[in-house]
Parts: structure tokens; C-alpha cells; sequence
């Protein structure tokens, strides 16, 4: 089973699971329940948690967009060079697991590449720019999860 075809399957197996499970509980009756706290990114009509994947769009908007699935969620980039070094340019794959706001959850991956004598090569990325970018995009999910409970 391919990685992308794997991860839908998983998704559908767990709501499934959910779905059975709440299921079993509302036969369960019997007055009030308690109230649980199931954040809204989980009862959404995308597949992956709708805050990561809003703070992954933003993180990533300073780079035009090959594919955004919401499904899948998987967002990729086109090359981005900076104009204040256009020699060097990163493309990025942000791909988001699950449907819980969870660290991994999320996975960043970048490339990079220098042009030198007129044509791009392959160069190494620093693992601290990748982890730099998980941690952006879980700050500003978890801020907007935040706002969206304070409202």
C-alpha cells in the first residue's frame, strides 16, 4: 500500500471506529452527560485537522502552491528563491497525519537548491530549518485553536 493510500485508509478506519463507537454510547442513554471538549477541527468536512492545516497555509504562503489537498493533507510548493539571495531556492511538502492537533501529526519536508555556473544543484537543508517550520505551524495552530474556544 502506497504511504498516501495508507494514511486515507487509516482516516477512514478511525472514523469509522468513531463513528461506531459513538454509536455504542448513545445507546447508552441515561440523562446528562457529561460535556466533552472535542475540538472542532475534528468535526469538520476535510480529512486532517483544521487547524494544522490553516496554520500550515499560512506558514508556507510566502511560496506559490503546486497542490493543497485537504484531504490528503498534503500542501506542496513551488520553488521559492528569496529575493534577497536569488541563488538559493526551497520547495516545501507539508504533509499533516492525523485529525488530532498533535505535534506528529505533522510533517515538514524541505528541499534546497544553489544554482551554481547557471544550473540548480541539490543542497543539503539543515535540520533546523524543518523543525523551525513544524514549530511555526504548531504555534499558529495552537493559537488558533485557542481563539476559536475564547469565542
Amino acid at each position: 500500500m502506497t504511504r498516501a493510500l495508507s494514511a486515507t485508509f487509516r482516516r477512514t478506519m478511525a472514523g469509522a471506529l468513531l463513528g461506531a463507537s459513538l454509536l455504542a454510547l448513545s445507546a447508552c442513554g441515561g440523562g446528562d452527560r457529561p460535556r466533552t471538549e472535542l475540538a472542532a477541527a475534528k468535526l469538520n468536512t476535510i480529512g486532517v485537522n483544521a487547524y494544522l492545516w490553516r496554520a500550515a497555509l499560512e506558514t508556507v504562503s510566502f511560496a506559490p502552491l503546486v497542490q493543497a489537498d485537504s484531504n490528503g493533507g498534503v500542501i506542496v510548493t513551488d520553488w521559492y528563491a528569496n529575493p534577497s539571495n536569488p541563488t538559493e531556492r526551497v520547495k516545501l511538502t507539508v504533509t499533516i497525519l492525523d485529525q488530532d492537533l498533535r505535534a506528529d501529526a505533522l510533517r515538514v519536508v524541505a528541499s534546497r537548491q544553489v544554482n551554481q555556473n547557471g544550473s540548480w544543484v541539490e543542497a543539503p537543508v539543515q535540520a533546523a530549518t524543518v523543525q523551525k517550520l513544524e514549530d511555526i505551524i504548531l504555534t499558529k495552530a495552537r493559537d488558533l485553536r485557542r481563539q476559536a474556544l475564547a469565542s
